[in-house]
């Protein structure tokens, strides 16, 4: 990191100008990058894509980042970062490069300049905050609004162009915000086109033994110890080892358009046509020039980007960065497109997990894992219609057979492709699929065949409150005042287990 002093420009008008190459730059999933704990705004939690069970014509794509938002961690909470530029990418010619791009800008306003915190109501004559624009909201201090552009090579369009959008704030508590779950629902905007867009905090969906996982694969011994019984691997509802994401927030941006807007010919297309599967992912990105201003002026004037954008985070597949890609390789792979992923083809093909995996006795294939191309290329089984000529380069994309039809959340099966669900991870992924269970199975080998499907998993089987099978697909935030972290080890939180206490050991 340098910073250079500005020696040309008046200084009163600007003190510094700070420049970031893209190999310094900061930056997947729950900071498993260097880089990711020195930025956490642009850190990306989760990446979602999947045919939407509201209308099989549409798919819809999620968005999240900034991890383990705490919900009483005021007093501005977690507003997007207006510096960055979160995008959600699509890949429909099979050549591994984005030919769709959604992008999605912040604006941050500060309304009560005198108030002490981002969010006040019910107290001192303001109003409890019952909206997001006009009365109700005038304890809405903090507000952000945003815009969503799409980018094709046949140019740039604003989607929802002369319509304000408002980011949902975080949930601060009944005083303030009584009705919480309305106040949310006027985030929820339907644009042109049969587009729907959603953007702001909301409870964490993804469930894992996140302290388990990296005290050296030290999972519960009252669960299998990593290897799940019949019964515990059977059941879809219910978490019998302790979730680290339980109480936590994070942010988010969801937005639902018809297929047609993403297939390479604009048409709808049977699971067996080729033309049915998109390849997916999520970006954030930072300007390489920053430019730091004094106090002076308003608020947009005191700090900006120029120039190009450089890539600090991406997702594709869940967990490729944080299970496969070696450490000394993460920040590279984050910075990269996935067009590029050829250089990383020695973790897909013998994965270090595989071994540890072998070092404990579990079967698993011999290198090259050839078994795992389907996740990096397009193949059977989520391209069924693909030749071996449409495969295309290795490249972390999550693929969408979007001719597959939804299945209701209700029904769902957690290990989604693993379990006979034809419309869950890794074709595509949605919130409830447990995919730290699914990909530990697929690096075993389940993909290979089923001598190698071992019930590797960590107990965590289900999200910390119910996902809603409606748009936004995420539960609302949790309250800062109201919530609580349960669901630790030793505390409530498993109710299939003894006194539904989580398994210490």
């Amino acid at each position: 990191m340098k910073f250079r002093p500005t020696l040309l420009l008046p200084p009163l008008a600007m003190l510094s100008i700070f420049v970031a190459p893209p190999a310094q730059l900061f930056a997947s999933s729950h900071r498993e990058a260097p880089i990711t704990a020195l930025d956490q705004k642009a850190d990306i939690t989760d990446w979602y894509a999947f045919v939407s069970p509201e209308h099989p014509d549409h798919v819809v794509m999620i968005l999240n980042v900034d991890p383990f938002l705490e919900p009483s961690n005021g007093p501005n909470y977690f507003p997007f970062d207006p510096n960055v530029l979160y995008e959600m990418k699509v890949d429909n010619n099979h050549d591994g490069k984005e030919d769709i791009t959604f992008q999605f800008r912040f604006k941050t306003e500060i309304r009560l300049p005198g108030v002490f915190t981002g969010f006040v109501g019910g107290i001192a004559g303001i109003p409890p905050i019952t909206a997001l624009d006009g009365n109700g909201s005038q304890g809405l201090s903090l507000r952000q609004t945003y815009t969503v552009t799409m980018v094709t090579k046949h140019g740039t369009q604003q989607i929802g162009a002369g319509q304000t959008l408002f980011a949902v704030p975080s949930n601060v508590g009944p005083r303030t915000m009584p009705n919480y779950n309305a106040l949310r629902a006027q985030g929820i905007y339907n644009l042109p086109n049969g587009v729907s867009v959603f953007a702001g905090t909301v409870a964490d969906p993804f469930f894992i033994d996140l302290g388990a996982a990296f005290d050296s694969l030290n999972f519960r011994s009252a669960v299998g110890g990593g290897v799940l019984t019949a019964n515990v691997d059977a059941d879809d509802h219910h978490n019998y080892a302790p979730n680290a994401l339980a109480g936590f927030n994070v942010n988010s941006i969801v937005l639902e358009v018809p297929t047609s807007m993403l297939t390479v010919d604009g048409h709808m297309h049977p699971s067996s046509d080729k033309n049915a599967v998109i390849g997916t992912y999520g970006s954030t990105s930072r300007a390489k020039v920053k430019v730091l201003r004094d106090s002076e002026g308003d608020d947009d004037e005191k700090g900006g980007g120029s120039g190009k954008w450089a890539q600090v985070q991406r997702e594709g597949n869940s967990l490729i960065n944080e299970l496969i890609i070696g450490t000394g390789s993460k920040d590279r792979f984050s910075m990269d497109d996935p067009k590029n992923d050829s250089q990383f083809a020695s973790f897909f093909l013998n994965p270090l997990l595989a071994q540890i995996f072998a070092s404990l006795g579990i079967p698993v294939p011999p290198a090259p894992r050839t078994d795992l191309l389907p996740l990096v290329q397009y193949k059977a089984p989520i391209c069924p219609g693909c030749t071996a000529d449409d495969a295309g380069p290795i490249a972390d994309l999550m693929r969408l057979n979007t001719g597959v039809a939804p299945t209701p959340f209700a029904s769902a099966k957690r290990l989604g492709l693993l379990a006979g669900d034809a419309s869950g991870y890794p074709n595509g992924r949605r919130p409830l699929d447990d995919v730290v269970d699914i990909s530990a199975r697929a690096v075993g080998g389940a993909l290979a065949g089923p001598q190698y499907n071992t019930r590797i998993g960590d107990g965590v089987n289900t999200a910390a409150t119910p996902l809603p099978d409606t748009f936004p697909f995420e539960a609302p935030a949790y309250s800062g005042r109201d919530s609580s972290h349960n669901a630790g080890p030793g505390q409530p939180g498993c109710p299939p287990q003894p006194g539904a206490i989580c398994a210490t050991n």
